[in-house]
């Protein structure tokens, strides 16, 4: 389960990645075709949250409202967060969401 703009910020990434020659002509396309077959659901909540609990917890954490967004999500749903970001495991551990790195 991934918030409502997951889609877009992969896609920007592969996007930016692709401009700067890390990947070959149409790679991402490749790499967009594997990641639907993961089967990825997205949240419908998340444009509702993000007027209130998302940006509280992006205020009192210091965080993007990107993030705090799926700092929202894992905890409304009780499930791990995963993430590298030190800042949202950080976010995470206080809130006592687990976190898989």
């Amino acid at each position: 389960m991934v918030p409502g703009h997951w889609i877009l910020e992969v896609t920007n990434g592969l996007l930016l990645a692709a401009r700067r020659g890390r990947l070959r002509p149409d790679e991402d396309l490749e790499i967009m075709e594997r990641l639907v077959q993961l089967g990825v659901r997205v949240d419908d909540e998340t444009w509702d949250r993000g007027w209130r609990e998302t940006l509280f917890l992006a205020r009192r954490f210091g965080l993007t409202t990107y993030d705090a967004a799926y700092l929202e999500l894992a905890a409304r749903r009780d499930a791990p967060l995963a993430t590298t970001d030190t800042a949202l495991a950080l976010a995470a551990g206080e809130l006592g969401v687990a976190v898989a790195a």
